[in-house]
């Protein structure tokens, strides 16, 4: 092994006569770890942020009694089973509002400690270190965490109001508690609520019984869940961004994998020497793997900390996805776990060996003599690309079969990797035969070394390429898929919200004395109270919406499919309509019968399915008076009204004055779709961001793969500037070999980002989120990005071509010198 450290030091010199080439190694590991810790670091703060909020009550407590129908009950029923030796603890919940525009609300959980087992915490508090006083007493404590703390911008120990002006107990800092969410004393929290002897939930460890028939009429057995599922409705979002992530980090790699593929081939020379003195094969293989290591190590610091960055740049647009889309509270700010900047270095050392693993096994099988022939590496090129079209081949059948016999998420991206991997794949071979088409139509002497040199190119440009190809491909389906959804959502929004005002009032008392006041008021035309519940479908939170018979429904929700006289059916009750997600979910379709939790009748048929955007949970359409029948707690939630736009100012006053109502609820149409496309437009501010990220570091990597074969290239143009081709003239031929293949791949990522459009809302969207989307093509979108791509290539080419116009005529002579 004395050998070793000679070999490595030999190899290691070659960096410093091309530093080019160590930068772009060092780039290619470095972003590409950038890239994917970026994204993880998101990944992993919002899973924490999950965990801490599931994690509120934490202890023994294992199992919860909720309502059967409804959201709450009524806290008499806590009494009666804790006279019955029931050791419950009973929990109130809902969502308090804080002034500010747009309006913004937290998770307000009220507990009652002394009915906790002694083994419980709360937000990582133990009940021994209870100031039991102080908590449930006047005024009370608020306990709050260290994100949430910032957003009331309240010194801890000061009160705070509400958007209804009500005050709340004084502000404890708890670092712990996940953000978003406010923890009281239950009676504190009866009172915000406007929940006077109302409970969410009962919790206990373990019952000493089954539940007495007295109870199983109003109360039912579900598994603890303090998190309301957000693991599981934001799963999609998370693979998402994971997704793009592991795009990104591919791409980087190709910058690497390129510049390694180079430097070998630059050294095929040393190599060689090495062998012919000696040096064993193994021994020259472990020196190029700690090299590689080195590099490794290097760019994975830097990747690690340029991600934190990025993630910390990226984090305020994704919490506002999450919030808005799932109402998942996410803290602002960063905090990371040691493992996680270990686990970025190591994913460097893992991306190292991808990008160089196949180049030293190439290395490795060629023959010694082999080594030193120019025409050695292209020779070697022409079986791997072969193999890589059988390989394409073996992807595009996976693909295939995961599209047509797979029904998850996961299968859904193994289609989307599958197809994205096998184009690239495919690539090289498919620019390989374009150019030999081209060649057998040339002509000219100068044409002919044109395309052929463009071809002799291809082998070191063709990760470059790729990861172009990839890139732009990206840019094609994802911006196809935003945009086309974008014109949906807006379409959709414009007949959803078409009402002139629509009211939150505090609880159904006051939402059917301002029903009955709107009905009086002669400048309104309109006045449509909308009645909900809150239950669950076989495990599944979902919305249950009751609605008057009116014209308005029929104009204003659009619907996806319907039977005849769909309106007809549900006003008389015997009829129910579901969101699109919801009808997948329970694979029902029109014709079906559903059997809603608290219906005592037969089951309702499904007359008609709907699109109900961003909601990620169910939805059903019910006729309002069968809702209040069978659904005793069925509450009245909105009030929607029509009335002239110039007339809205004095209604909206007089509401506020009459029933103490704030700007959150009263809100104008115009407003409430500037929030929901404030809203929409966050959520893939993200995905932007990741895509033109992408696209950049595809530029890099084949502004990196040009400026080193700047130098390896000098053989190729030195035999045609001594045949008269000035130093111009080469450099707009060089420029023309650039763009002519970036053209191709641009031509050739056109067709695969379409397809990748359709395959993201066709499939990956209908897994994900359980709606479909119609599928657009913007033909000027395509022009922007086929222009943009362009222009990256030429700005790639830009340095490296003005070095190639300044080259002395001494430097054009070397390679003859070196020949003879």
């Amino acid at each position: 092994m004395r050998l070793l450290p000679l070999a490595l030091w030999a190899l290691l010199s070659h960096w410093r006569r091309h530093r080019v080439q160590c930068f772009s190694i060092f780039t290619g590991l470095w972003l590409a770890t950038a890239l994917w810790t970026g994204v993880q670091a998101l990944n992993s703060q919002a899973r924490s942020d999950y965990a801490r909020a599931s994690a509120v009550l934490a202890g023994p407590l294992q199992a919860q009694l909720v309502a059967r129908n409804g959201e709450r009950f009524d806290q008499a029923l806590y009494v009666q089973l804790r006279r019955l030796g029931w050791a419950v603890s009973p929990v109130l919940e809902g969502r308090l509002r804080l002034p500010g525009e747009p309006p913004r609300s937290v998770r307000l959980i009220g507990i009652e400690p002394l009915s906790l087992p002694p083994a419980s915490s709360v937000a990582g508090v133990q009940l021994q270190a209870f100031d039991l006083q102080a908590f449930i007493g006047s005024p009370g404590q608020a306990w709050v965490g260290t994100d949430t703390l910032r957003q009331l911008n309240v010194a801890p120990g000061e009160p705070t109001r509400d958007s209804e002006g009500q005050v709340l107990p004084p502000v404890v800092l708890q670092p712990a508690l996940a953000p978003g969410v406010i923890v009281v004393d239950i009676g504190h929290a009866q009172a915000l609520l406007h929940a006077p002897g109302q409970l969410s939930r009962l919790l206990l460890t373990t019952a000493p019984g089954p539940l007495p028939a007295a109870f199983a009429a109003d109360l039912e057995w579900q598994a603890r869940q303090d998190d309301g599922g957000l693991q599981r409705l934001t799963d999609s979002f998370h693979l998402n961004l994971t997704a793009l992530g592991l795009l990104a980090f591919v791409v980087g790699l190709f910058i690497a994998h390129a510049a390694i593929g180079l430097a070998l081939e630059q050294r095929r020379g040393l190599i060689r020497n090495l062998r012919a003195c000696g040096v064993q094969l193994n021994i020259l293989l472990w020196a190029l793997v700690l090299e590689l290591g080195l590099f490794a190590v290097l760019g994975g610091v830097a990747g690690v900390a340029s991600g934190y960055a990025l993630a910390a740049s990226l984090l305020p647009d994704v919490a506002a996805s999450l919030r808005g889309l799932y109402g998942a509270q996410v803290a602002g700010t960063l905090n990371l776990p040691a493992w996680w900047w270990l686990a970025g270095v190591l994913v460097s050392v893992l991306g190292a060996l991808l990008a160089g693993l196949s180049s030293v096994l190439r290395a490795a099988r060629l023959p010694l003599l082999a080594l030193a022939q120019p025409q050695a590496w292209r020779l070697a090129q022409g079986p791997w690309l072969r193999r890589q079209a059988l390989l394409a081949g073996l992807l595009l059948v996976l693909a295939l079969g995961c599209g047509m016999l797979g029904d998850s998420l996961p299968s859904a991206f193994g289609m989307l990797a599958a197809l994205l991997l096998a184009a690239a794949l495919w690539l090289p071979a498919l620019l390989d035969r374009a150019l030999a088409w081209l060649a057998r139509r040339c002509r000219r002497p100068l044409a002919q070394w044109f395309v052929a040199d463009s071809r002799q190119q291809l082998p070191a440009l063709a990760l470059a390429l790729m990861a172009l190809l990839l890139a732009l491909a990206a840019s094609v389906g994802v911006g196809s898929m935003t945009e086309g959804f974008r014109k949906t959502f807006v379409g959709w929004l414009d007949q959803r919200l078409s009402a002139a005002l629509y009211i939150t009032p505090r609880d159904t008392a006051q939402g059917l004395q301002i029903s009955q006041w709107l009905g009086l008021q002669p400048a309104v035309s309109t006045v449509l109270p909308v009645w909900r519940v809150e239950t669950q479908l076989q495990g599944w939170p979902v919305q249950v919406q009751g609605i008057l018979d009116h014209p308005a429904y029929r104009a204003r929700w659009p619907l996806l499919e319907q039977q005849p006289r769909a309106w007809e059916q549900l006003a008389r009750g015997q009829a129910v309509m579901l969101s699109e997600q919801l009808a997948r979910r329970l694979e029902l379709h029109l014709g079906d019968r559903l059997r809603l939790p608290a219906d005592t009748s037969s089951a309702l048929t499904v007359v008609g399915i709907y699109a109900d955007y961003g909601n990620p949970k169910g939805h059903v359409l019910v006729d309002a008076g069968w809702l209040r029948q069978h659904w005793v707690q069925a509450s009245l939630t909105g009030v929607s009204v029509d009335i002239a736009a110039d007339q809205a100012p004095s209604l909206i006053a007089a509401l506020q004055q009459r029933f103490a109502l704030d700007d959150s609820r009263v809100v104008e149409q115009a407003r409430l779709k500037r929030w929901s496309t404030e809203v929409f437009n966050r959520t893939f501010a993200a995905t932007a961001a990741l895509n033109s990220l992408t696209l950049g570091v595809a530029g890099v990597a084949l502004f990196i793969n040009l400026l080193t074969l700047g130098q390896t290239r000098l053989g190729q143009l030195a035999p045609l500037w001594a045949l008269g081709v000035r130093r111009a003239q080469l450099a707009w031929l060089s420029l023309g070999q650039t763009l002519l293949l970036s053209s191709l791949t641009v031509l050739l990522a056109i067709p695969l980002g379409i397809l990748l459009a359709w395959c993201l809302v066709a499939v990956l969207n209908v897994q994900a989120f359980g709606w479909r989307l119609p599928l657009y093509v913007f033909p000027a979108q395509l022009l922007h990005l086929a222009l943009l791509a362009l222009l990256t290539s030429l700005l790639a080419s830009a340095w490296p071509l003005w070095q190639l116009a300044r080259r002395q005529p001494r430097e054009l002579l070397r390679p003859f010198t070196d020949e003879a």
